[in-house]
């Protein structure tokens, strides 16, 4: 345990990077890296997408609605597949809310 308290990430949070968290394309793997102090992240292209989204200001049903127009799918389908993504960050200290 690093001796932070535990973000719990809802519908209504608004997450957004970390500030020792940066989302970069990098062009020499011709992909987006999540940085981190000493760390280099290979995120999946759909965590790509909700972080790209990850403001600070978009609640994460924002985030989700967005995505479910873009894609095509039901919004529900998409808040079930990003919530547990972003807690997994939020987690690990990448991402705060």
């Amino acid at each position: 345990m690093t001796g932070r308290e535990r973000i719990i990430l809802t519908t209504h949070s608004q997450p957004a990077l970390a500030r020792h968290v940066k989302l970069r394309m990098d062009d020499t793997r011709q992909r987006w890296v999540l940085l981190a102090p000493e760390r280099l992240l290979n995120p999946s292209d759909t965590a790509i997408a909700v972080l790209q989204l990850c403001d600070g200001q978009q609640k994460v049903e924002d985030i989700a609605a967005k995505l479910a127009a873009e894609f095509d799918a039901p919004a529900a389908a998409i808040l079930d597949d990003i919530l547990p993504v972003l807690q997994d960050l939020a987690d690990k200290g990448y991402v705060t809310a």
